[in-house]
């Protein structure tokens, strides 16, 4: 069963900025001239349905915690055996087959470099096969949510974090009560607060904070874009001069189509590039329109790219930031 036009453009309006106030739905629901029961009742039918993954906190990279961006070339015959035990790994958070010789693709994310290395390790063991590993040097675009209306989406700047606040131990432990998403229920803070032995008022605070520093990218609802026809996820990719990196990705941020934009290491000789754009589209079609347009603007048409589409998703989930889930399988 689809979400019907209404329940999208609730989706819509509350990918950002979800209220942190006792009674979230509640104020959420005024905007749909909803109650609070039914509104609840919509999100858990959009979640059951696959439409939002969670409604949560989105978190910058490598600010609570560490993640990493990997890769491994796979035999066609041993690929979904290869895939499920990447995506048995506690720490994989998204694993993809994708259009390339290196054809499964994986984020690894914990609580600090150690734990990623531990879970590249166990990888490396467990497939007997090599992995690629492309940590983020740096990142130019944050996606901010996915525009579900028909309209052009705008861009949102992502702004860096903003002053030296470091997260503390209390700070993780609200990230991972609810890297599963809020629960679904009245009062969701008081009910996280609860589960950690907290005020209600420390959770929010905490949460707010969070994101006025910029650590928290966005709070509110995940979207997933392939339950809505956005099928063609490409992550396009080039071999930029170190020097022109920069200036180049700030003409590729500045179409509101990309959604993600970073810069990782290159890998010679299996991994030549060193600057990552996401786009996702309806069709590929679609997708090679806005790379074509891009590359126009940023006169990169003649550098070494290379365009891979997701193929299979065989894992999506938020970051995990509990201890207890980051044990070997």
């Amino acid at each position: 069963m689809s979400p019907d036009p209404a329940e999208l453009t609730l989706v819509d309006r509350w990918q950002h900025n979800f209220p942190l106030v006792d009674k979230p739905f509640e104020v959420v629901g005024r905007s749909a001239a909803l109650n609070e029961r039914e509104t609840i009742g919509v999100f858990r039918r959009l979640h059951e349905i696959g439409v939002i993954s969670r409604i949560g906190a989105v978190v910058r990279p490598n600010t609570v915690g560490a993640s990493t961006l990997a890769a491994l070339q796979v035999p066609p015959e041993r690929l979904e055996e290869v895939a499920a035990i990447v995506s048995r790994e506690p720490l994989v958070t998204h694993n993809y087959e994708r259009t390339h010789a290196l054809n499964l693709w994986f984020v690894i994310a914990g609580t600090d470099a150690s734990a990623i290395a531990v879970a590249i390790q166990r990888i490396r063991h467990k497939t007997g096969l090599d992995v690629i590993d492309l940590p983020m040097l740096r990142a130019y675009h944050l996606g901010l949510g996915f525009p579900l209306g028909a309209a052009r989406p705008q861009r949102r700047e992502a702004a860096g974090p903003r002053g030296d606040y470091r997260p503390d131990s209390r700070d993780r432990n609200i990230l991972a009560a609810i890297e599963d998403g809020l629960p679904l229920v009245e009062q969701p803070y008081r009910a996280v607060a609860a589960q950690l032995d907290l005020d209600q008022a420390d959770v929010i605070g905490r949460l707010d904070h969070l994101t006025a520093a910029g650590i928290v990218t966005r709070f509110g609802c995940v979207v997933r874009h392939d339950k809505l026809g956005y099928h063609a996820n490409a992550m396009a990719v080039w071999d930029v001069p170190d020097d022109m990196v920069d200036a180049v990705a700030a003409s590729f941020t500045r179409n509101p189509n990309v959604t993600l934009c970073y810069r990782r290491p290159r890998r010679l000789p299996h991994w030549p590039y060193n600057i990552f754009c996401m786009v996702h589209a309806k069709s590929r079609h679609d997708a090679y329109a806005v790379i074509d347009e891009i590359n126009l603007l940023a006169d990169t048409g003649l550098n070494k790219q290379a365009v891979l589409f997701s193929t299979r998703c065989f894992k999506q989930r938020g970051a995990v930031f509990s201890n207890s889930r980051q044990g070997s399988n």
